[in-house]
């Protein structure tokens, strides 16, 4: 049976983040990961985390502004040193969590620059990031991104985010393989899951149109879970949806899966 992680940065959204680990856990979640933890004391986090007895499954390195629409730094030729002062907090969270591994925005493609320019910055960036994050014991990934929901985002399919893996050629580097972004990228969910299986760290999952839960758009999630589970994988599996109605009422998906 796979393993589901809360995003809290979607689900359970009527009530503070902190808040969320709890009800994530009485509803069955084994774990939680969210956008970004950096606004919080990694003490109280760390306490929720106890009390309510689930994992830290993945959280992002900085990404800018997202307030100000910023998503990632990592294809950025002039924030190269906020990418590497990010890494040092990002390392410091994930080791106070017990997180074992953090996510990599490439980031929005600046207008103007080279597309070669962005792989080489992303590329290195990655190449800096993952030994570092290996000496510590934790796992790095970064995701394709579909740009009908986040235009101009420099990694949108699995061909570009292998090109930019072998740039970077390095060993603790993996693919965020969520299903949502490749339905609309790509397509071909599952062949191409299976091809990449042992490249991939991390899974995110929702439904198309409108990136509810699993059942409520055309993604076959019964297929594509039991085909997780057939393929031996046995990480986290993110829940990055927004919930149709609210999150306890849109839960029967996975208490019938379970």
């Amino acid at each position: 049976m796979p393993k589901f992680s809360a995003n809290l940065s979607f689900l359970y959204a009527e009530v503070p983040l902190i808040e969320r680990i709890a009800l994530a856990a009485e509803d069955g979640f084994g774990a939680v990961e969210y956008v970004s933890p950096y606004a919080h004391d990694k003490a109280v986090l760390a306490g929720a985390l106890k009390v309510a007895g689930v994992k830290q499954a993945l959280f992002n390195l900085p990404a800018g502004d997202w307030e100000a629409g910023e998503r990632g730094l990592g294809c950025l030729p002039d924030r190269v040193d906020e990418f590497r002062r990010g890494l040092d907090m990002a390392i410091d969270y994930a080791l106070a969590l017990d997180c074992p591994t953090l996510n990599c925005l490439a980031g929005i493609a600046p207008k103007g620059v080279d597309k070669a320019k962005l792989d080489r910055t992303l590329a290195e960036n990655l190449a800096y990031a993952a030994p570092r994050l290996a000496e510590a014991g934790i796992g790095l990934v970064f995701e394709p991104i579909n740009q009908r929901d986040m235009p101009d985002y420099h990694v949108s399919t699995t061909d570009h985010a292998e090109a930019i893996m072998a740039m970077a050629g390095v060993e603790n580097l993996k693919l965020q393989y969520d299903f949502y972004h490749m339905q609309i990228s790509q397509g071909d969910l599952v062949p191409g899951f299976e091809r990449l299986l042992a490249r991939i760290g991390h899974v995110q999952i929702a439904d198309h149109p409108g990136r509810h839960e699993p059942g409520t758009g055309e993604i076959n999630y019964g297929f594509v879970l039991e085909a997780l589970d057939r393929l031996g994988f046995d990480g986290w599996v993110g829940c990055e949806y927004r919930p149709l109605t609210t999150t306890r009422e849109g839960l029967g998906w996975m208490k019938r899966w379970r």
